[in-house]
């Protein structure tokens, strides 16, 4: 029989008054939970954020996606259309020969690059996430390396220029480019220019001895099948977790690969191995809270034996006599959880400023999201729910007739 309101509202304020009579018992109940629940979820929040920091800096940084050939070859569009389309490829775009990808940069006398590294790209390409504009026709993207030495920023002119040796001849090819954007160092540290892919291979067709109009070289041959052919090609995958299994499948192409596979694991590791400790240290404290909290509410019930025994006697029945231990246990664990997660937020505090100021870590290294202290909130009330089942059944053997038989 589920009580009125006006039975459930004397229940919870005979509940609320007994627990501040006893108040130093109630604040000796709830402190035992709270020394619980403050360390595991500062515990917790030191986990969640060094892996979350950790995988963050994995993910912010695209060179961790790419998956580098190290083998040459000849491959054609077809094939590189087959790379794009394996499962977990994000981005990938042929590349020519490594004899082919360097040339010369030219601001002025003053300023010049020799043998500057030559990267092909295109929309999509994650190194370049951070910028507004692509490489596209006479539009070059500068490492920061690249654009420090040549003094350039956004807007201005270069020159583009490489040589050949035709027939006993040094021919000198030359086009002017724009540069649209500066990549930060920390993405690409050497010096480059990430240029389009159609002029990277007018460069390889210049040196391989034929005229291109477009370097201003008219000397050369005159084909206009070029064959189309890839060397490598720069592949990323579509996310941390994928790259495993782009490697898996270009080394099925028996293609030798290199990537960062190693700190990803390292990363998953680290993530495993902190789960498992902070699975057992918290599976042993809620055990031991689970024990302290019943035994604290077993002594107290049978210390209240007689109080106990005049309350049946006065007509609570069983059901109400449950909900009143039920509103004691979940009244307490509210206060205990609502002060450990206050001791939590100081501690996180601390532990981010501490690391924060000496340089271990950037960032935020101790926090929780909303959902895990829900979910610290559910387990606490779980355990809550577990101690009031074993002080209702304590609660239950006490007889009314007890009261008169002490009386």
């Amino acid at each position: 029989m589920r009580p009125s309101p006006s039975r459930a509202a004397l229940i919870l304020r005979l509940a609320i008054q007994d627990l501040w009579h006893d108040r130093q018992v109630s604040l000796c109940i709830a402190a035992a939970l709270v020394a619980v629940i403050a360390p595991l979820l500062l515990l917790f929040g030191l986990k969640h954020g060094v892996v979350s920091q950790l995988q963050r800096e994995l993910l912010d940084d695209p060179r961790n996606l790419e998956v580098r050939m190290l083998t040459s070859g000849s491959y054609d569009e077809a094939w590189l259309d087959d790379v794009r389309a394996l499962p977990g490829v994000g981005f990938a775009i042929g590349l020519t020969r490594s004899l082919n990808t360097q040339a010369d940069l030219l601001k002025d006398r003053r300023h010049f690059l020799k043998g500057v590294e030559l990267v092909p790209s295109a929309i999509g390409d994650p190194l370049l996430a951070d910028l507004s504009r692509y490489p596209q026709g006479s539009g070059v993207v500068l490492s920061e390396p690249a654009a420090r030495r040549l003094d350039v920023a956004p807007g201005e002119r270069l020159t583009l220029a490489a040589s050949r040796r035709l027939e006993g001849q040094q021919e000198r090819g030359r086009v002017e480019v724009e540069v649209i954007g500066v990549l930060d160092a920390a993405r690409f540290p050497r010096p480059a220019a990430f240029i389009d892919l159609e002029l990277l291979i007018e460069l390889e067709r210049f040196r391989d001895g034929h005229a291109s109009p477009l370097l201003g070289v008219t000397s050369g041959a005159q084909r206009a099948d070029y064959p189309l052919r890839y060397a490598r090609a720069r592949i990323f995958a579509s996310e941390g977790e994928a790259v495993a299994g782009v490697v898996e499948q270009l080394e099925a192409q028996r293609i030798e690969t290199a990537s960062r596979l190693a700190d990803i694991e390292n990363v998953r590791a680290i993530n495993r191995v902190l789960g498992l400790i902070f699975g057992v240290i918290a599976l042993t404290a809620l055990v031991g809270c689970l024990a302290s909290m019943a035994g604290a509410f077993m002594a107290n019930i049978d210390r209240k034996r007689r109080e106990y025994a005049v309350l049946r006697l006065l007509g609570l029945k069983r059901p109400a006599v449950a909900a009143y231990v039920a509103v004691q246990v979940g009244l307490l664990s509210l206060i205990a959880f609502v002060a450990g997660l206050g001791l939590f937020a100081l501690g996180a505090a601390v532990f981010n400023r501490a690391l924060a100021t000496s340089h271990l870590a950037s960032g935020v290294v101790s926090h929780i999201t909303a959902a895990h202290a829900l979910i610290a909130l559910a387990l606490t009330l779980g355990v809550a729910l577990l101690v009031a089942a074993i002080g209702v059944a304590r609660a239950f053997s006490i007889q009314p007739a007890e009261s008169l038989r002490e009386a």
